[in-house]
């Protein structure tokens, strides 16, 4: 079997006002939400033709992004990791790899932080 070489689509920090969180508050007031996601696929053939149809169109992914994050309320950021990369490969098969990272600045912890993030990758079977 040939091996394939995958290129890369990046998205960087599509921001988002959701209610996501394990207290009542952030469940009940919200805050912001940053996502990054990398997609591994095959771009040759959309290099090659210049069509849009030939490769992973961006602007529909980061409307994959919206739904995951505006459609329903989770506790974990894992949850809503997860949710992305399901919805991202249900949607766009030509996605071999995914990689997700969710911010949530200003966390509610018992202390000052700036940010947390949680970072997944999974790859089709």
């Amino acid at each position: 079997m040939k091996n394939k070489s995958l290129d890369v689509i990046r998205l960087y920090n599509a921001v988002f006002y959701a209610y996501h969180g394990v207290l009542s508050d952030e469940q009940n007031l919200g805050g912001k939400f940053e996502v990054d996601v990398e997609l591994h696929c095959d771009l040759r053939k959309g290099a090659k033709t210049d069509h849009l149809r030939d490769t992973v169109d961006y602007e529909q992914v980061y409307d994959c992004i919206r739904s995951s994050v505006l459609g329903k309320k989770y506790f974990l950021l894992e949850a809503l990791g997860q949710a992305i990369v399901t919805g991202i490969f249900s949607r766009f098969p030509k996605v071999r790899t995914v990689t997700v990272r969710l911010r949530k600045p200003g966390a509610a912890v018992r202390g000052v932080i700036d940010t947390v993030e949680v970072e997944m990758t999974r790859s089709r079977k």
